[in-house]
């Protein structure tokens, strides 16, 4: 049988509430169950009619943004992001893995009819301030997924049956919703920790990784991270990608400053603040040049002096301990 007891309990629950997403989701699920299982004509025949039904839908309903309902809108934050692929300063290599992760999701279909999985879980690792959370928020505008961001307070618990059950309802919610679903600051659970606590964290993280396993590639799972170092080494060989982020070069620094100030940024000699943008980060760029034409809107101006750039960033990077 192509749909498990899972599958088809997932598809009524989706039904009664009215998520069309996460139903398609779902037969999409039992259909590669299907190809894998050798009844190809099946799972040819369940994909022409969940894309018929999404056509169908398309064209005569407008879908409503879904938003976490019950128990698991504790537990995530959605938002629905409106930054695009051409919105995130990253060097080459991490623009080519991004894209690369964009076009498997895309292709999805084609890739599970096969037998094979999307990326759909991925490990970002590098300093404050360099772009994972953006990135998250560009790959769930690029699918036009929404982006659910986990809330690891109110998923972390002192007692481990409590942190077990909200994770097995975190990765029911990956299988019942298409989304991006966030991990910030993931080494509070993925960090390979030492003292008194260490069976503990050593349980609360096996149990991750079992939900990471059987994730539904249907969603994406990012975990993001500032401290690859404190990481469990087990972690990661279960994300299909790792990025890995960097402080911005200068000419990338150019750009995140171009793109913040726009118009205001005209006539600025960037030789000279290419300069000043050393060791800083992309968050750290971007408030300076917010700072910079704040300052300048309120003087009654319209383009940022030289010197009013350079001053909001060396003001910011001495406050960033730069």
């Amino acid at each position: 049988m192509a749909a498990s007891a899972d599958h088809i309990k997932a598809l009524v629950k989706s039904h009664s509430s009215g998520d069309d997403v996460g139903f398609y989701a779902v037969a999409m699920q039992v259909a590669a169950k299907a190809a894998r299982q050798g009844h190809h004509h099946l799972a040819g025949e369940l994909k022409d009619l969940v894309d018929a039904a999404r056509r169908q839908s398309s064209g005569s309903v407008v879908t409503p943004i879904a938003q976490p309902r019950g128990e698991i809108a504790d537990l995530v934050s959605a938002a629905f992001p409106v930054v695009g692929l051409r919105d995130l300063v990253v060097d080459d290599a991490i623009r080519s893995q991004i894209t690369q992760a964009l076009a498997e999701q895309r292709q999805r279909h084609k890739l599970m009819e096969q037998g094979f999985h999307p990326v759909h879980r991925l490990l970002l690792e590098g300093p404050p301030g360099t772009g994972k959370t953006m990135t998250a928020a560009v790959i769930a505008h690029e699918l036009d997924l929404p982006l659910m961001t986990i809330r690891l307070d109110s998923v972390l618990s002192k007692y481990l049956g409590e942190t077990g059950s909200k994770l097995r309802l975190l990765f029911e919610a990956v299988a019942n919703q298409r989304a991006v679903y966030l991990f910030d600051e993931f080494d509070a659970i993925g960090g390979d920790r030492a003292g008194n606590d260490v069976g503990e964290a050593r349980r609360i993280l096996n149990s991750f990784l079992v939900f990471l396993e059987q994730a539904s590639s249907e969603s994406i799972v990012i975990a993001a991270t500032n401290h690859r170092a404190i990481l469990d080494r087990a972690l990661f060989r279960r994300f299909d990608m790792v990025v890995s982020y960097r402080q911005p070069t200068p000419d990338e620094a150019e750009r995140v400053l171009k793109a913040r100030l726009g118009p205001m940024g005209r006539g600025l000699r960037w030789a000279t603040v290419r300069k000043s943008t050393e060791g800083m980060s992309h968050a750290e760029l971007v408030k300076a040049a917010e700072s910079a034409a704040k300052r300048t809107l309120l003087a009654g101006e319209h383009r940022v002096a030289q010197a009013t750039l350079i001053d909001a960033l060396a003001e910011r990077s001495h406050a960033s301990g730069g």
